[in-house]
């Protein structure tokens, strides 16, 4: 589902609800204080983030996964396989459908090996079988089964951490300073100043950089079925794009056929254009005629990244 406008201010709707918000902050303290973490034998490095929806945490790990692989590392990414089927552990690749791995598997698949896992405990045994000398850990900052040798939080600097509710009151998986604390270090996506209630630890700056020369001066009609699809529009019209319309679905959806039909005889003779991760949910006859806005995650300051990685893991 696509996260409802009140997560963005406060009111009746997240009053309400905020005692159940409260209760699932509660949950996520619980199993922080019992957990037993195992040592899977290789370093763990987890990107993750404290609220539900796109905070950019994709290709922040696709980053540092090709900063490890630059240092003599075989990154695997471990992820949960978020709408798929796939109970795992199984590597995800190219073959595969979403509805079996999840998009931001096959998504990750296209950089480095990718283990999906429900039991990330058992997913990291496999990727070590399987020859992954450090795991990237595309979310967990929530998930208490692994040792972890760096823990990353990402934040949409423009949207911070919305009404700062608790799910399902607001977007926020548990309290802001309490994430904050199990933090190495928080990387901001995008410009904004957001609230880090007393956070004191670094705090890094990265930019999605699309591949704007590919619709610069273009007529396009976009579709997305992603956490924040308004981010996504704007992207386009940063890259100079002229948006003609725009069709929005849920958070993952799984598009029929007739949708994929109906969406390109709408856009008539203009780009229509998606997102990476609506792409890979797509079959290979849907994605002809489909353009897809691609980005990169870039760090203003790369060598404090490299520090991070420095103190966390070894070089090879």
């Amino acid at each position: 589902m696509r996260a409802p406008e009140f997560w963005q201010k406060k009111g009746l709707p997240a009053t309400l609800l905020s005692p159940l918000g409260a209760l699932y902050g509660i949950s996520v303290a619980f199993k922080a204080r019992n957990a037993r973490p195992l040592n899977p034998g290789l370093p763990v490095i987890c990107v993750g983030n404290l609220t539900a929806g796109g905070s950019g945490k994709t290709p922040v790990a696709i980053a540092i996964a090709e900063m490890l692989r630059a240092r003599g590392h075989k990154p695997y990414f471990l992820t949960r396989g978020y709408g798929g089927k796939e109970r795992g552990p199984a590597l995800a690749s190219r073959g595969h459908s979403a509805a079996v791995m999840g998009d931001e598997a096959l998504l990750l698949a296209r950089t480095a090996p990718t283990t999906v896992a429900r039991d990330r405990a058992a997913g990291a045994r496999f990727a070590r079988d399987k020859g992954a000398s450090i795991l990237v850990m595309d979310d967990g900052h929530q998930n208490f089964s692994l040792r972890k040798n760096l823990s990353l939080v990402v934040v949409d600097a423009e949207s911070g951490f919305g009404n700062g509710r608790q799910i399902p009151a607001g977007p926020l998986r548990e309290p802001v300073a309490q994430g904050l604390a199990r933090a190495d270090a928080v990387i901001l996506v995008g410009e904004g100043e957001p609230d880090l209630e007393g956070y004191r630890g670094p705090v890094l700056r990265a930019r999605l950089i699309p591949n704007a020369a590919a619709f610069a001066g273009k007529d396009v009609f976009a579709f997305a079925g992603i956490g924040r699809p308004e981010k996504f529009i704007a992207s386009l019209q940063d890259c100079g794009a002229h948006l003609t319309g725009s069709c929005f679905f849920d958070d993952h959806h799984a598009y029929t056929p007739d949708e994929i039909t109906q969406l390109k005889m709408v856009a008539g003779n203009v780009l229509l254009v998606t997102t990476e991760k609506d792409f890979v949910r797509l079959t290979t006859a849907e994605r002809e005629g489909i353009r897809v806005l691609k980005v990169v995650a870039e760090f203003d300051d790369k060598a404090a990244m490299q520090r991070l990685l420095d103190r966390a893991v070894p070089e090879v």
